[in-house]
């Protein structure tokens, strides 16, 4: 069905349910992966950057090691996972990393926002509906140890 699977990872619960959702579907399906990681230039970071130097650098450091680690999750899958890490808008880095990768589907997670929160931030998702041409899965099934191990064909551990 899906032959092109970006997974959309920023190493949060919500981030890691849907990286883990995503994985199984794409090995249900056969499907090339493509990981991206997105470094926000929030006002906040910029203002930590200002007030100490190096807060931008930890920020990248940071996302560059959950990165490095999905992508070992994924590889310990058998998959063979491109991507790469970026730093911008989200819902933009994403929708462009999908077009230039061709993606049939892009998994995010989901992570609710309060009114000032999702105030500031504006609307990351309606921003994805309007920009992908291709369709979009919001990873939200949690999926148990044990169940991600016996899709896997493994045991659990004792």
């Amino acid at each position: 069905m899906y032959q092109r699977i970006l997974l959309a990872y920023d190493g949060s619960r919500e981030g890691r349910t849907a990286l883990r959702e995503g994985a199984l579907l794409a090995r249900r399906c056969g499907a090339r992966v493509f990981l991206l990681s997105v470094v926000t230039e929030t006002p906040g970071v910029r203002i930590g950057e200002a007030a100490y130097a190096g807060a931008v650098a930890r920020t990248q450091d940071t996302a560059n090691d959950l990165f490095d680690e999905a992508i070992q999750r994924l590889r310990a899958m058998g998959m063979k996972p491109e991507g790469r890490v970026v730093s911008g808008e989200p819902a933009q880095a994403i929708a462009a990393y999908a077009r230039e990768v061709k993606a049939e589907l892009v998994v995010v997670g989901h992570r609710k926002q309060g009114i000032l929160e999702r105030w500031w931030s504006g609307a990351s998702g309606a921003y994805l509906v309007d920009y992908l041409s291709c369709s979009l899965l919001i990873g939200r099934q949690t999926i148990s140890d044990e169940a991600f191990l016996a899709e896997m064909g493994e045991t659990v551990p004792a």
